[in-house]
């Protein structure tokens, strides 16, 4: 929602390069790699040409500069990475150099994926900038980030915003900033656990964020499966991330929160076609009577439990 010569304009939908967000259509599929590559730039390449074979739409990476967010005195999650002495050595190996993020954003254009990064500062915003990423996709640690998001913000891209660690409060006032720029904003219900379970995803937030603001309103998953996505997909979200692997046996912090490429290409095929109807019961409906019986019970169990809670964005 944003002000064009006085009058409120909202914005139901927009595109990034092509492909549409909002607006009742398909949902759009963000495949979240994060740093599943452990460092390696043919393992980073691997990955897009897998995820270009599932029907997602776009695939994500984080940018991290161990420089810009780390010392070497950080203790926080370093006993999970026996390579690394520090968090700042972990960082320093998922650090890609900026022609190294050039050569996979074009790679991912060359597949016909929309590459997006996620930064971590200042700095990883600035190299993605220079890159020429089309949008910013914003974690939910860095909403309370002043100083990366008013730069993310006066770039003038579209911004998906993560609410994982905000409260209603906090994200009254990051979407008020970024309506002062008249920036194309959605927002991405999200709980901030690793993995989620079903009963804490919050996808009753889904409708609540959607009336609230009045923009596209998407789900950035962290259950490790695809019934939450489709649960989403069936309450109306019109973005869905989820993070992506190539096999649960792989190592990585963040394996037991995401889907394989063969899952992701069941949410996908699932997805895509998908009309929403203005009756939410009814899209439920046309959405669990296309898939097996067992994700049919798994996705009514979800839309029953998001009833339970609407005091925050989390639960």
């Amino acid at each position: 929602m944003f002000k064009y010569q006085g009058v409120v304009i909202i914005n139901t939908s927009f595109s990034i390069n092509g492909k549409r967000i909002g607006g009742n259509g398909d949902c759009f599929l963000i495949a979240e790699i994060g740093q599943a590559h452990e460092g390696s730039l043919g393992v980073a390449h691997a990955y897009i040409d897998a995820v270009s074979t599932t029907g997602a739409d776009a695939v994500k990476f984080q940018t991290h500069i161990a420089d810009a967010e780390s010392s070497k005195y950080e203790q926080f999650r370093v006993s999970g990475f026996p390579q690394d002495s520090s968090r700042y050595e972990y960082w320093k190996r998922m650090e890609f150099t900026c022609s190294q993020w050039k050569e996979l954003f074009e790679h991912a254009q060359e597949v016909g994926l929309i590459f997006l990064s996620s930064p971590f500062s200042i700095e990883a915003a600035e190299l993605l900038e220079g890159i020429n990423i089309p949008a910013w996709k914003v974690g939910s640690g860095e909403v309370s980030n002043g100083a990366l998001m008013n730069y993310i913000i006066n770039t003038g891209k579209p911004i998906l915003l993560s609410t994982g660690m905000s409260d209603w409060k906090e994200l009254d006032e990051v979407v008020n900033t970024i309506e002062l720029k008249n920036n194309l904003l959605s927002i991405l219900q999200c709980t901030t656990s690793y993995p989620c379970s079903a009963l804490d995803l919050g996808l009753n937030n889904i409708e609540l964020i959607k009336q609230r603001y009045k923009y596209p309103v998407g789900f950035s998953d962290h259950s490790g499966n695809i019934f939450s996505g489709l649960s989403a997909a069936a309450l109306g979200a019109d973005i869905i991330e989820v993070h992506t692997v190539f096999s649960k046996k792989c190592f990585g912090p963040d394996v037991s929160s995401s889907v394989t490429i063969e899952e992701l290409s069941e949410l996908a095929n699932v997805m895509k076609g998908r009309v929403l109807s203005l009756d939410i019961f009814n899209t439920a409906k046309s959405v669990v009577a296309s898939i097996p019986t067992t994700l049919a019970a798994y996705s009514l169990l979800l839309l029953s439990v998001t009833v339970n809670d609407t005091a925050s964005l989390t639960t």
